[in-house]
């Protein structure tokens, strides 16, 4: 049964790699599969996923790693200034090992890490000559979180994960895992640490999992039946409690991710959870706007409504605020309700209508529906002529099972315009994840005016960059790749119009066919020496100086050519 269990395993990852990274050695794509199985529930893009990985030399046996803040996945740009209470700080570090076996080494790995990672009075910048600066940002990105956020007691999960292809565990191995324990628990004493060897049987089961698209909600009384498929019904706080979960986790894939991002005003996330926390002589759904959810399908049975892909588009405030009350203790026995209405909507134009005006009312900014314009539809579909997949809802081609290096994310193409078309890549660097969170910054991104084979040409001309530096010689640093990469496109974008200054829609005229590999690393060369010049870190890479000494170097070149 075992041989067969690999068997199956193998083939699973086989075809995988084939279907959504042929490019990555096996490897590299067994570090993908099994992070992106560990962490199935955070609903993760390819994107995402691909930042946290660390692997390589000087990983501290860490080929992975990522923190999260209440579920959400902590960025650069992350702002967790605004959180207030019942804050949960998830730092999950991950050793993924395409071997048979687990071994004794990546433990002793693990336990030496931990010692000079997760001491916190440690400067992560005299470990330099350790571990590798990948490593090191993404350890400080957690431990500055979780010391800015000290004063609120988050409670501290650090989670970590050892994948391979093996079956047994030898006590050796396992004897290990207190060790590893004790080292973290002097160093940050209040924090729940658990350990998982993940082998064939669970990463098989793992990958068998799938999004629930489907799920019943219990009512109560009769509903009303809005005879377009949809209705509108009451339901007890706790039963709607049990919609959104698996297992007491949020199901983040029922909250669309038009609207899921945004945390609300506290004062009002603070009224709800009073509420929930104090009940008076009033219903919940008296004092509350409730629910709207909209379905492919809806079917009554009895006082069970099994609604088919659902999408929470309004209500995420309340829905969150009822996942926190009941997780960490509220009264299951409540008998209050809250009142959700579900809507089957004609088309996908229709959706998104009813995304806009169901929030409209709300608090909720404009940016945060940016998915609903026209203009991310043209754009989709634009994309597909070109073989490309915008990831408008995410996760959406993902879990079709397309290709991750065809997948194109919302975050990833306004960096990109946001570099070759605004000249801006240093906003691209330093904000990967708040760069529409603004109104108007999200308009210079998205604009009417430009026409939508800019976004394509922006994405392919980008791929190409990040190819040819990852083929570069001499071989250029995960972090150094991320430093250069925008900034190497807008120079080749200006370089090759022959103009500092240009439209948008200048873009356009490119020929990418014209633009080779030699052309490409000829700019890296450039672009690279101008960044060591500076300093070559992180820092210069966010900087307007950077930027300025490109245009300098532009214009030298531009003039020569006249």
């Amino acid at each position: 049964m075992t041989s067969s269990k690999l068997t199956i395993l193998k083939e699973v990852l086989t075809q995988k790699k084939s279907e959504i990274a042929s490019s990555m050695t096996e490897d590299e794509f067994f570090n993908l599969f099994s992070s992106e199985q560990i962490l199935k529930d955070f609903e993760l893009s390819y994107d995402e996923l691909n930042d946290g990985i660390v692997e390589g030399g000087s990983d501290g046996g860490i080929d992975a790693i990522y923190s999260f803040i209440n579920g959400e996945l902590l960025e650069e740009d992350t702002d967790y200034t605004g959180l207030k209470k019942e804050i949960v700080i998830d730092l999950i570090i991950i050793q993924s090992k395409n071997t048979n076996s687990f071994a004794e080494e990546p433990m002793n790995k693990f336990i030496s890490s931990a010692q000079d990672l997760l001491n916190l009075s440690n400067d992560l910048n005299s470990l330099k000559a350790t571990y590798k600066k990948e490593l090191r940002k993404k350890i400080e990105l957690f431990i500055n979180a979780y010391l800015r956020l000290a004063s609120k007691f988050p409670k501290l999960n650090i989670s970590y994960y050892y994948a391979a292809l093996a079956t047994e565990l030898h006590p050796n191995v396992q004897r290990k895992v207190p060790q590893l324990q004790n080292v973290i628990n002097t160093q940050i004493s209040d924090s729940n640490i658990t350990f998982s060897f993940i082998g064939i049987e669970e990463l098989l089961s793992l990958a068998r999992k799938k999004p629930v698209r489907v799920k019943a909600l219990n009512i109560e009384g009769t509903p009303i039946n809005t005879r377009d498929g949809g209705y509108i019904a009451l339901v007890s706080l706790t039963n709607y409690y049990e919609f959104i979960t698996e297992k007491n986790k949020l199901i983040k894939a029922f909250f669309d991710a038009n609207v899921r991002d945004y945390q609300g005003k506290i004062e009002v996330n603070q009224a709800i959870s009073e509420s929930l926390k104090n009940p008076n002589n009033e219903d919940f759904w008296w004092l509350n706007n409730g629910v709207t959810i909209t379905t492919t399908n809806a079917t009554l049975a009895s006082q069970s409504l099994t609604i088919e892909d659902p999408q929470i588009v309004n209500g995420l405030q309340s829905s969150h605020e009822l996942f926190y009350h009941f997780s960490t203790g509220g009264n299951r026995d409540d008998s209050r309700k809250i009142m959700v209405r579900v809507i089957k909507p004609v088309d996908e134009k229709s959706r998104l209508k009813i995304i806009k005006a169901t929030n409209s009312q709300t608090s909720v900014p404009i940016a945060s529906l940016r998915a609903t314009d026209e203009i991310h539809l043209n754009i989709e579909d634009y994309f597909l002529s070109q073989g490309l997949y915008y990831d408008r809802r995410k996760n959406y081609y993902k879990n079709l099972g397309k290709s991750a290096e065809q997948i194109i994310s919302i975050p990833y193409l306004s960096q990109i315009i946001t570099s070759i078309a605004l000249r801006e890549p240093n906003n691209s660097r330093a904000r990967p994840s708040t760069l529409i969170k603004n109104d108007e910054e999200y308009k210079r991104i998205f604009s009417k005016e430009y026409d939508v084979d800019i976004y394509a040409k922006g994405v392919q001309l980008q791929k190409k960059v990040e190819n040819t530096l990852k083929a570069y010689s001499p071989v250029l640093t995960t972090s150094e790749i991320g430093d250069l990469k925008f900034h190497v496109s807008m120079f080749i974008v200006a370089d090759t119009l022959k103009k500092l200054t240009y439209s948008p829609n200048d873009i356009k005229s490119i020929d990418l066919i014209l633009i080779s590999s030699a052309k490409i690393s000829q700019a890296i060369v450039i672009v690279k020496e101008l960044y060591d010049s500076l300093g070559g870190t992180n820092k210069v890479a966010k900087s307007q100086d950077f930027v300025t000494a490109i245009f300098g170097k532009l214009g030298e070149i531009i003039a020569e050519h006249k």
